[in-house]
């Protein structure tokens, strides 16, 4: 079988939206949802260990990566948009069953699609997303003043975040070892920041992301009906989204593994290897049963 990576598009809504895809879709489907402010780049290096066992599909939301840009002026940049992005892309391809790999931005992405089909969502590899009011530390006191007052001043207390030296602050702190991480990511990412009109695009982004911890609730009781297998692995060192918002998911899901990593936000940097092990021993076996249920 060819676990060879394809890099394709589809026309959603107007806009194209990119996508990286491997392995047979007869196997089982694994939804990767990407943070802040990167796109599936990150998960390149996990996608061809996973290609024999997985259907693997790893889009880029509106405005970053390889999609679509539309000014804010011309796109809705709200969770709930991008979310229904996703979920007509999901249609087009004509996945009905999948499980979903979260991470920061992806983790209210995917929740959004989990409210909708929670019966198609066969289970949750989940890497710093955070869906707990205790997950939300000092690093959004700023923020959670923007979606109090979204004022000129608090606005230009975010811009920092768009800049080269916050984008390889998020790679870096938290590292084991920072000969670990690539340059090419950063880079990457911060050149896609820096196209005229997206700092706007990441400012709406940060300003809506305010909308979801009012939506925790409702997620947790997703976790507590429908009980999907869930596979924790966490960089613990990470300031955005810290190992408190981790711990709580042990609290309401059965069917669960428990990895704190030594490392930081983007662990797959540095512990793709291990990842892709624990989604393969643990997750696997369990989404087989799921996708022989929903095919017969």
């Amino acid at each position: 079988m060819s676990t060879a990576v394809k890099y394709k598009t589809e026309k959603i809504d107007g806009l194209d939206i990119f996508y990286r895809e491997a392995g047979s879709p007869s196997n089982p489907t694994l939804l990767l949802l990407h943070g802040f402010p990167t796109s599936s780049h990150m998960f390149r290096n996990l996608i061809p260990k996973l290609a024999e066992q997985f259907h693997l599909v790893a889009p880029d939301y509106p405005g970053y990566g390889q999609s679509s840009m539309p000014l804010v002026d011309e796109f809705e940049y709200t969770f709930d948009k991008v979310s229904e992005i996703i979920d007509k892309l999901l249609q087009r391809l004509k996945i009905e069953s999948f499980a979903m790999y979260v991470q920061d931005y992806g983790a209210p992405v995917g929740y959004r699609l989990a409210m909708k089909y929670p019966e198609q969502v066969t289970g949750l590899v989940v890497q710093n997303g955070n869906a707990f009011e205790e997950g939300l530390k000092d690093f959004w006191i700023p923020i959670r003043a923007y979606w109090k007052e979204r004022t000129p001043e608090h606005t230009d207390a975010l811009r920092g975040l768009l800049k080269l030296e916050a984008t390889k602050w998020q790679y870096t702190e938290g590292a084991r070892n920072v000969e670990n991480i690539s340059p090419d990511a950063y880079t990457l990412d911060q050149a896609l920041l820096d196209r005229p009109g997206n700092n706007d695009i990441q400012l709406q982004m940060l300003y809506d992301y305010g909308s979801n911890p009012p939506r925790y609730p409702a997620w947790q009781e997703f976790f507590a009906k429908y009980q999907p297998p869930t596979l924790i692995v966490w960089g613990k060192n990470d300031q955005i989204f810290p190992a408190d918002g981790a711990h709580p998911y042990t609290k309401i899901l059965k069917d669960i593994e428990f990895n704190l990593l030594d490392t930081g936000h983007f662990a797959l940097e540095e512990d793709v290897d291990f990842v892709a092990e624990r989604i393969q021993k643990f997750l696997l076996p369990k989404l087989k049963p799921a996708l022989q249920k929903v095919s017969g």
